[in-house]
């Protein structure tokens, strides 16, 4: 009786023993992202209904957005007058919005974005440096993404300075300095106002992947020039799937689009 007891025991313990387990490793199967990168141009080209048909159609889990007007009175845009554009691109895609401010402009605010089907844990806006070289305060949106219980994600998204090299240069240096000491695996995306031979992204941004697909992303009705990027780091966590750049008029520039894997 008594050793029969001792089995059953055995059994019983051996089995709660390696439900656990299995949980764990059900939790950390390979997660892959598809990620939407778009400068919207303040909504002079489309409106704020089309801009979300196009995100919506994509079906992308995370999206960055530059250019993003919030209660502004354009006289270039006058159909976007008072409109809140991350809060109803959210609500016309169905994702949770974040709004970062950079400037006060037109009576409004204009800044970046980001769209997540995702929960954002944490969600912090931080100034770039602005010297005597810069036109415009920069900022980069950052937010804790997190993809499901006890895993996370950084997802950040910028829009650098268009007026010269040496003001993003200083830029990069201070997003590096932000986002390479987050513990969490990052993805960042943008509007660098730069090239891919130019200093700011080939040495600047030399530490991180480059998932999308590098092909000319302005102007859109005849792109010449790449400056929209999605970053990933560390590089050794991440592998780029399926980058593309999408030829839609909708803005001044084409939006970008990458699906990454996160190596576990």
């Amino acid at each position: 009786m008594n050793t029969k007891f001792i089995f059953f025991f055995l059994v019983y313990i051996q089995f709660f023993l390696v439900l656990p387990d299995a949980t764990a490793q059900e939790e950390q199967a390979p997660v892959k992202l598809k990620i939407l990168c778009y400068n919207l141009r303040f909504g002079e080209l489309a409106s704020l209904e089309e801009l979300a048909a196009f995100i919506k159609e994509q079906d992308p889990d995370i999206v960055a957005l530059q250019e993003v007007d919030c209660r502004t009175y354009r006289e270039r845009a006058p159909k976007q007058h008072g409109k809140d554009f991350a809060t109803e691109l959210g609500f016309r895609t169905g994702m949770l919005s974040a709004y970062g401010k950079t400037i006060d402009y037109a009576g409004g605010y204009y800044g970046i974005g980001i769209l997540s089907k995702y929960p954002m844990a944490s969600i912090e806006r931080i100034f770039l440096p602005k010297t005597e070289n810069g036109k415009e305060q920069r900022a980069v949106l950052v937010a804790e993404v997190e993809l499901q219980k006890q895993q996370y994600i950084t997802f950040a998204c910028t829009h650098l300075d268009y007026t010269n090299t040496l003001e993003r240069q200083v830029q990069v240096d201070s997003l590096n300095e932000i986002l390479q000491k987050k513990i969490n695996p990052v993805i960042l995306c943008g509007d660098f106002n730069a090239q891919p031979d130019s200093k700011e992204i080939k040495e600047g941004m030399s530490a991180w992947k480059i998932v999308s697909d590098l092909e000319p992303t302005i102007p859109a009705n005849d792109p010449k020039n790449t400056i929209d990027y999605i970053f990933c780091y560390p590089k050794d966590k991440w592998i780029e799937t399926d980058a593309k750049t999408h030829n839609v008029q909708l803005s001044d520039h084409l939006p970008i689009s990458s699906t990454v894997e996160l190596k576990l």
